[in-house]
């Protein structure tokens, strides 16, 4: 039986050492993966005057299966964003960022279990009419929704809901004041769910949503949502758990997937072994589920889950006292 290769980005920072503790738990698991490795970010600026090479390119079209850690974009030098490039590229278009409750972190929440689903090439990052009138004093920048494009987030929404046996997909809009864009996309929202009476449909404008994530976050299960309020609530729901330490990310096309700590590369202690890898650990669960081992991803969340609930070799950003190498170790033990 051929070994499923993936291509493994370590990136920018903190990337490269949550990355390497990353692969020993897959490899502990009994994952039984090929790595090729590939480099982006500023570390790729570096070496090769580019942010992301035609050779990470071409190997992540490849082995259509690539985990990376945090990349960083340079601000304000007139680069584009790399995972928007990785996304608009590859035909990523759905962007799923799942929270769960895990005992023994600094959460206000607890039991708490919500994926959203985030369209990942439209709305305000589409990139499109961005100008900036030549005195500077006027900016402006155009989102675009397709009818297309948001059908098939929101039925991938659904679709995902079915298969994880969940039961409620709030679709999230501002359709009151953005009536064209928003509007399409609440419209095709209600006609999808139709398509599934079997699952609960509910709808919320975006700030009242942010409202009831913190005060009663539990009502939600899943959320679909266009680019750029995806890319705010995912956020907010991590901090319902413990912070941006325990969300993942998924970033899943028609047949190429790219799976991300969808943290910072927090330079300030690159090198110092004190990062938390269970964003990057938790994607990789999110890998393992979408190649079907599910009784591996299994394995790994629950000594991930046993390591931070009894607070045993656990991070500071967790309330320990460890580093990256303790916390691994951990993991290992368990598995």
């Amino acid at each position: 039986m051929t070994k499923q290769t993936i291509t493994v980005i370590p990136g920018d920072g903190i990337g490269p050492s949550i990355i390497d503790s990353c692969l020993k738990v897959l490899d502990k698991a009994g994952c039984d993966f090929e790595y090729e490795f590939a480099d982006a970010g500023l570390a790729a600026l570096e070496k090769h005057g580019e942010l992301v090479p035609e050779e990470t390119l071409k190997l992540i079209e490849k082995n259509k299966i690539t985990l990376k850690g945090p990349l960083t974009t340079p601000v304000g030098e007139g680069f584009t964003s790399i995972n928007v490039t990785l996304r608009k590229q590859f035909k990523l278009y759905a962007n799923l960022r799942p929270v769960l409750s895990f005992k023994g972190t600094r959460a206000r929440y607890e039991n708490i279990d919500i994926l959203t689903i985030r369209e990942n090439t439209e709305g305000m990052y589409s990139g499109l009419g961005q100008t900036v009138s030549e005195d500077g004093s006027v900016a402006e920048a155009m989102s675009q929704i397709t009818r297309e494009g948001a059908e098939r987030i929101v039925t991938f929404a659904y679709e995902t809901a079915r298969k994880e046996g969940r039961k409620k997909v709030t679709a999230v809009h501002k359709a009151n004041i953005l009536k064209s864009t928003s509007g399409l996309f609440l419209k095709v929202a209600r006609e999808v769910g139709e398509r599934y009476p079997d699952i609960e449909s509910a709808e919320m404008i975006v700030d009242n949503c942010c409202m009831q994530l913190v005060m009663n976050p539990e009502q939600f299960d899943v959320i679909v949502t266009t680019n750029l309020f995806g890319d705010i609530i995912s956020d907010l729901c991590a901090g319902l758990v413990g912070g941006l330490g325990m969300a993942p990310g998924a970033n899943i096309g028609s047949d190429c997937a790219i799976f991300e700590a969808v943290h910072g590369s927090a330079p300030d202690i690159a090198g110092k072994n004190l990062a938390n890898p269970s964003s990057v650990i938790l994607a990789s669960i999110q890998m393992l589920e979408y190649l079907g081992m599910n009784d591996k991803a299994a394995n790994i969340r629950n000594a991930v889950k046993e390591v931070i609930e009894s607070g045993d070799r656990t991070t500071r950003d967790l309330g320990g006292e460890h580093g990256t190498t303790d916390f691994t170790d951990a993991v290992l033990e368990r598995l």
